[in-house]
């Protein structure tokens, strides 16, 4: 049996979330941005892509530091990619705060109003994509952008083509308009997903297993990380599918890092056997108990 890690994206955020992170990796997230992050997670703050982005990595990677020991696995969706990524030891935390702290420019500054995401619950996947076909134009762009389950899926695209599908979901199930104030995985971020790729360092080989959202496999090379890593933004998100693969590959312990438990949810869909758990609500030693012992049935 094997342990994931995985770590949230955009959505899961919320105030006052870097107030319980170690004082020792908010200043290291400080000076690689030059500037204080502990002023990025008030709700005003929150508003902007960048900030949240930024919390999202300090968060994720600064709780999985305090598990102290070594999963098997990472996996992120789609800004929780880049913790999933310092976890596995290819790139470095200052690295990755100032690429996230591109991204989110890049992303906020491509689409500052007018578009976003929408959480489709209750039809299957083929259904949402008959309705997308049908209401997508140039003028009413929206795009298929999360398989998150087998009865819950993410658009994303401009607000009136968002309420065009909304209101066609009515009566079979929820349309969600979800924390996000920019259309991700789609191909409306394909710009931005060509120049964050230009500011990319050297990475280095992933020494945990990283398991691509996107791809929904594992990827083991610097060059397939870097890929990965710059063009997740404009690419499906296949939640599901990840969770899945990790699954057969002998994952039988998930413990999702903060904020919140989201993917905890999503993933009980498919564990039938093992232990599913959000870092937040558990007792730390007792996080540190179930990786502990994952280890030492590896040994």
């Amino acid at each position: 049996m094997s342990s994931l890690l995985v770590f949230p994206g955009q959505g899961a955020q919320r105030p006052g979330m870097l107030q319980v992170v170690p004082a020792d990796v908010l200043e290291q997230a400080s000076d690689a941005l030059g500037e204080d992050v502990r002023t990025l997670d008030s709700a005003e703050a929150l508003a902007n892509t960048r900030a949240v982005q930024l919390c999202l990595l300090i968060a994720g990677v600064a709780n999985a530091r305090l598990l102290q020991h070594t999963p098997d696995y990472v996996a992120g969706l789609s800004i929780g990619a880049y913790a999933a990524a310092v976890i596995a030891g290819a790139m470095d935390f200052n690295e990755a705060i100032k690429l996230v702290s591109l991204r989110g420019e890049l992303m906020q500054n491509a689409y500052p109003q007018g578009y976003g995401m929408t959480a489709i619950i209750g039809p299957e996947l083929s259904t949402v994509e008959n309705l997308l076909a049908e209401i997508h134009s140039p003028e009413t762009p929206v795009y298929l952008a999360n398989i998150n389950a087998d009865n819950q899926t993410v658009i994303a695209g401009s607000d009136q083509a968002m309420k065009c599908v909304a209101d066609r979901v009515k009566g079979n199930g929820i349309a969600k308009r979800l924390a996000v104030s920019v259309p991700s995985h789609c191909a409306l971020l394909d710009q931005p997903a060509q120049a964050l790729a230009q500011a990319f360092g050297t990475l280095k080989t992933p020494r945990i297993t990283y398991l691509s959202s996107t791809r929904a496999r594992p990827i083991h090379t610097p060059e397939q990380l870097r890929d990965d890593l710059a063009f997740n933004m404009c690419r499906v998100v296949d939640w599901r599918g990840t969770v899945q693969s990790a699954y057969e590959r002998g994952v039988r312990l998930q413990i999702e890092l903060p904020p919140g438990a989201v993917l905890t949810g999503l993933s009980r869909r498919v564990f039938e056997q093992g232990t599913v758990i959000a870092f937040e609500g558990a007792r730390l030693d007792t996080l540190q108990a179930l990786l502990q012992e994952e280890e030492r049935r590896h040994r």
